[in-house]
């Protein structure tokens, strides 16, 4: 994806109970596969025999975890989460799985996703005596759970679930068992595994497959999952619509997941060709930006019947370090991520596939770049309708005067990016490729239509303001 800096991908959860398994281990690696969905903080939290215990530190998966620190988590279930901050800012504090209660009555949840009553829920239960050590919307679903007039957790979930607003799959474990809840409306995937003597769920079938584990079936909206000593328990509550965020299909989720049946790589694919049929162009190359467009590119290079070539080549490491680039090397831009083939490009017309543009800061570079590597021609297409409106569940898009297109027409933005031309695929496009009814989608950030009523600018440091306790690094016990 080009626009590196404009969308940003939710969290990645999963959980696993299996008794006599290294459950801690089996976590690891499904977070490993999860690593695109958040790369700020990545924790794991087991139970064994009635304690539960957290490991969570900033960095990426590999950074995080040592061999020492895995075999210091022992238990027959654990829950992990890698976070990309969506409500609260980017530290220790915040990192997950968080853990509340008090003996006896601990629970530990890992959240995917964005609340839009945070604050109103935040001040409640600031009122009733609770205290909060970070500024997430997370810490709030749990307070919400352990506080809920309910004698089961159940119950506790289920009257939690009819206050919350907005985006939420969660993965949860008290001392004994394993949860897994989806909102209402569906709006983030997870789904369901088994394993060698247990049972999985995660953000990502490809988690699944990582950790050899065999996909069930998907989570279903507004499905409570109880998994323990007596099996597996499902508990339903009410769905009026569904809203599964359709940029999971256009960028979020890896192309080797499965969502609704649907492969991810054939959805990008067909995004691809319908792009070709749509906006069709005389060129002599396409090319997908990698990695996220690479199959769209492929696909639109094969219903243009024109070649296809890598006309850029990405570092995949660049932004997997916490050096900080000096002045120089940050004004080379653009040129940290990508490195073009001026053999392959010099007097070619280009067609350019990539998933979205959202503020349209990073596209106007590429496009020089291609053109100071002898492009002729550069052709954009996009694979997501214009991005007009800001998301409030659990995406970290921009607020909406940062979106070009919510300021610009595909004309100006033509013009401003520096391209030849310029085609969004339509959004009956978009469906036909993903093959599912419309209304299984939230589209809000093209059409400004909302699952739900929303705050038209939610602020994600919101709940900043709220005194905090410290909250120590490294393993934590209850």
């Amino acid at each position: 994806m080009l626009e590196t800096s404009g969308l940003h991908e939710s969290c990645g959860v999963f959980g696993v109970y299996a008794p006599h398994e290294d459950v801690a281990r089996i976590t690891f690696f499904a977070l490993f596969a999860l690593q695109h969905r958040g790369q700020e903080s990545a924790g794991i939290a087991t139970a064994d025999h009635g304690r539960i215990q957290v490991f969570a530190r900033m960095g990426l998966v590999s950074q995080v975890f040592t061999e020492e620190s895995l075999c210091n988590l022992h238990g027959d279930i654990a829950i992990g989460h890698n976070r990309y901050s969506t409500t609260g800012s980017s530290r220790i504090d915040n990192a997950q799985p968080i853990m509340v209660g008090n003996d006896g009555d601990t629970l530990a949840l890992a959240h995917n996703g964005n609340i839009v009553n945070a604050e109103h829920l935040c001040q409640e239960l600031g009122d009733r005596g609770y205290e909060f050590r970070t500024s997430t919307d997370s810490e709030v679903i749990a307070n919400l759970i352990v506080s809920a007039p309910a004698h089961t957790w159940v119950d506790r979930i289920r009257h939690a679930m009819r206050r919350l607003q907005g985006a939420y799959s969660l993965v949860m474990m008290t001392n004994h068992s394993l949860f897994a809840v989806r909102d209402p409306l569906g709006v983030r995937p997870l789904c369901l595994g088994t394993i060698e003597g247990g049972w999985v769920v995660a953000s990502e079938s490809c988690a699944l497959d990582h950790i050899g584990a065999t996909f069930v079936r998907e989570v279903e909206p507004g499905e409570i999952i109880r998994i323990s000593g007596k099996g597996l328990e499902s508990y339903r509550e009410p769905v009026t619509r569904k809203a599964l965020c359709i940029f999971e299909y256009i960028y979020f989720a890896r192309p080797d997941s499965v969502i609704n049946n649907r492969l991810l790589y054939s959805a990008r694919l067909a995004m691809g060709e319908q792009l070709a049929g749509e906006y069709p162009v005389d060129a002599d190359l396409v090319m997908g930006v990698p990695d996220s467009a690479t199959a769209a590119g492929i696909g639109y290079a094969h219903r243009s019947n024109i070649p296809l070539g890598e006309g850029l080549l990405k570092n995949r490491y660049v932004g997997r370090t916490f050096i900080q680039p000096d002045q120089r090397i940050r004004d080379l831009g653009v040129k940290l991520k990508f490195n073009p083939l001026p053999q392959l490009l010099t007097d070619k017309r280009l067609i350019v596939v990539d998933d979205s543009i959202v503020r349209g800061t990073t596209t106007p570079s590429v496009v020089k770049l291609l053109r100071r590597a002898g492009a002729k021609e550069v052709h954009m297409r996009i694979c997501a309708p214009p991005i007009r409106y800001p998301c409030f569940f659990g995406v970290d898009m921009a607020t909406r005067w940062e979106l070009i297109a919510a300021r610009k027409s595909v004309p100006e933005i033509k013009d401003f990016i520096g391209a030849d031309s310029l085609g969004y695929l339509s959004i009956e496009g978009l469906i036909k490729a993903i093959a599912l009814p419309a209304d299984t989608f939230c589209t809000a950030c093209f059409t400004g239509e909302y699952p739900i009523p929303v705050q038209l600018e939610m602020d994600k440091l919101a709940l900043e303001y709220q005194p905090k306790q410290p909250s120590p690094l490294g393993t934590k016990e209850r």
